[in-house]
């Protein structure tokens, strides 16, 4: 899966404009918090962000931070979508704990080889657990776990 592919994906979880008062995002549009729109030089009514900025700053931010191009096929997309939803550090910690690597956060070249010799389906599979463990704790849980746990649902069907 490459970028685009991924994206057009992302946008099935990832919908237009929302401002769910349990959100610490706050406003969001295309799964984008007005934070990171700002941060990456989006000043505009976020009701009105264009899909074109929203995938710019998903291949810069989230993407690329997570070095998906260099990971397994199999595995990109668990990784990339973990990025969008809990952060890049958080993700590569997830994946790292699945191949037993030490968990720094940065995806660089050990987690990039130790995920290449592993077994991709395996691979995901531990990573989507660390995931939704991880997602049970969090305070905002019960709002968002019937989305969050369908999502993960996915990604392991896929």
């Amino acid at each position: 899966m490459n970028f685009d592919q991924a994206f057009t994906k992302l946008l099935g979880h990832e919908g237009g404009y929302v401002n769910h008062p349990n959100d610490p995002g706050g406003e969001t549009n295309w799964g984008i918090t007005i934070a990171v729109a700002r941060a990456n030089g989006y000043t505009g009514d976020m009701r009105d962000m264009p899909l074109d900025v929203a995938k710019r700053i998903y291949r810069s931010m989230y993407w690329d931070k997570v070095q998906a191009d260099a990971l397994p096929a199999k595995v990109r997309y668990a990784v990339f979508d973990a990025a969008v939803n809990s952060g890049p550090g958080q993700a590569a910690r997830w994946l790292q704990r699945a191949l037993g690597v030490a968990d720094d956060g940065r995806i660089g070249p050990i987690t990039i080889a130790y995920a290449r010799q592993a077994d991709p389906e395996a691979l995901a599979m531990k990573m989507l657990a660390q995931r939704l463990r991880f997602m049970t704790n969090l305070t905002n849980w019960p709002s968002f776990s019937r989305g969050w746990a369908r999502r993960i649902a996915d990604l392991m069907e896929a």
